[in-house]
């Protein structure tokens, strides 16, 4: 083994001893590896040249028991604090989760004791700025559907209707329904500055309803369409088997086994010319914000069908026709004034001008039928629109929200004259529209179920 000779300008510990690590490593001699020890093959090597130290593997962090999971969320719940009773500390992003959680739900930042009354205090504030790094938070932390209800919550536990006219705000906003029904009652008080923004947000909405909506609406009832248009001398795919065998049952022949279709009957096409007449009457009180919303994109669907002349109506003691709007549902929104009292019976007397085809018209009154105008004058009218041929359907609310709040007698009054009063979702109400065109049995949902 060849020994390495010493850099000159090494010096020497105490003992007399060169430091191995002083080593000029240009003039070492290659050497067996095996016979030198692993300090000075590893002080002899260039540091350019160096084998990199190995990462060290990162110890993997436990999984959770079911017991401690079951203590984070209930710690998550009760938003901390000494009463929570859980003893469970929260560290990362459940950390920065709860924050954003006290901040709407929990106690006053640095607040030991809850709000006068026993009530939870929220600490959000009225900083615009802290409010639009809060939205962001919230969207980094919880789906989308969770951001909606908590921004909702935030508007109405917080009154930050306010803040919302602000442009910056807008844009950091989760834009969806209850977020639209909000700007729309603002629509009067909203600065020059701030409506451009709003009305991107309520287009932006628009249009995931309509791309949602629009092609199952037309195809239902396109189908509706041509199955309620009836003619006796059809192509082959356009019979109706159904009703043609009704129709020719007398015809029957035992020894065959067989129906002679003397007559047949088969669909007509609706496209061809405007079969239906539709009257949307909409209730534009403050609580059916999000029926408005929903309603007015099935107005414009609607009105795009060549088959459906559609009038769409709002009120609440006053009644506006928009129908020259239906071009545009976000024009129809913004021509809307949520709040207000509510005249049906004025509006209903509206519509009932406006009819001039009664057994070839579906009306459908959107309302929760708390009537501010004269009750037996309103049930007079429904009641002679149905009997003069019109197809009156009563929607309680248009909306994804479950059950709403409705006056109980009206709507037992309206089901007694053969118009039941029900609430709708938008998935079904393309159907709920195609049994009216037809003259069948509408879909109602079980109330309870809603519940």
């Amino acid at each position: 083994m060849t020994s390495t000779t010493p850099d000159p300008t090494a010096t020497t510990d105490p003992a007399g001893n060169t430091p191995t690590a002083t080593t000029d490593p240009a003039t070492t001699t290659a050497t067996d590896p095996a016979s030198v020890p692993a300090a000075s093959v590893s002080a002899s090597v260039p540091a350019a040249s160096a084998t990199p130290t190995p990462t060290p593997t990162p110890t993997p962090t436990p999984t959770p028991t079911p017991e401690a999971e079951r203590l984070r969320r209930w710690r998550l719940v009760l938003g901390g604090g000494g009463a929570d009773g859980t003893g469970c500390e929260l560290r990362g992003r459940d950390a920065a989760m709860d924050g954003a959680l006290a901040s709407l739900y929990g106690r006053e930042k640095g607040s030991g004791s809850k709000a006068p009354g026993g009530r939870r205090a929220a600490g959000l504030g009225a900083s615009a700025p802290g409010v639009a790094r809060w939205l962001g938070d919230i969207r980094t932390y919880f789906p989308s559907s969770v951001v909606q209800v908590m921004q909702r919550d935030a508007i109405d536990r917080l009154g930050l209707s306010a803040l919302l006219l602000e442009p910056e705000m807008l844009e950091a906003v989760e834009a969806d329904v209850h977020l639209v029904g909000t700007l729309l009652s603002l629509n009067k008080v909203m600065p020059e500055t701030t409506k451009e923004t709003a009305r991107a947000v309520v287009r932006k909405v628009v249009e995931q309803l309509e791309k949602k909506l629009a092609q199952r609406t037309r195809a239902t009832l396109t189908g509706a369409l041509d199955r309620s248009a009836r003619i006796s001398r059809p192509r082959h795919r356009d019979i109706d088997w159904d009703r043609t065998i009704r129709a020719n049952l007398k015809n029957y022949l035992p020894e065959y086994r067989t129906v002679v279709p003397e007559r047949l009957i088969g669909y007509g096409r609706a496209a061809q010319s405007v079969k239906k007449d539709v009257v949307l009457c909409i209730d534009q009180s403050g609580s059916m914000a999000a029926s408005v919303v929903y309603a007015s994109v099935f107005g414009a669907v609607l009105a795009s069908m060549r088959a459906l002349d559609t009038r769409l109506v709002v009120f609440d003691t006053a009644v506006v026709d928009l129908t020259d709007q239906l071009d545009d549902p976000v024009d129809v929104l913004f021509g809307t004034q949520l709040g207000g009292g509510t005249d049906i019976n004025r509006a209903l007397a509206y519509c009932q001008s406006r009819i001039t085809r009664p057994t070839e018209t579906v009306v459908v009154l959107i309302s929760d039928l708390y009537e501010g105008g004269i009750r037996d004058e309103m049930l007079k009218r429904v009641a002679a629109m149905k009997a003069s041929g019109v197809q009156f359907v009563t929607l309680l609310a248009l909306s994804d929200e479950g059950a709403p709040a409705y006056d109980r007698d009206h709507a037992a009054a309206l089901a007694a004259l053969g118009a039941p009063a029900f609430a709708c979702t938008p998935d079904l109400f393309p159907d709920v529209m195609a049994a009216a065109i037809e003259k069948r049995p509408l879909p109602i949902p079980d109330m309870a179920e809603q519940r």
